[in-house]
């Protein structure tokens, strides 16, 4: 009798969400790893390669549609 009445936990989100906040973690990741570097060894030398197009545009886009596909995720219905 008492069996009948527990309820079995049920996820916040479905498969798809998760699957979505998944890939946008991955996006997230990515722009993080081209942000990092161009950094040089020795203080006394500037090294112009932390300017270039993959730090300045490429991770902070990559970072931003990220965190675009992460509201999604939430945002997405999964009884649709």
């Amino acid at each position: 009798m008492k069996d009948e009445n527990i309820q079995k936990p049920a996820f916040i989100f479905g498969k798809k969400n998760y699957t979505f906040m998944v890939i946008g973690i991955v996006v997230i990741a990515l722009g993080f790893i081209f942000m990092s570097g161009g950094g040089s060894d020795d203080p006394e030398v500037f090294n112009e390669e932390i300017y270039n197009w993959q730090r300045i545009r490429l991770a902070p886009t990559l970072v931003i549609i990220g965190l675009a596909i992460e509201i999604y995720a939430i945002l997405l219905n999964p009884k649709k």
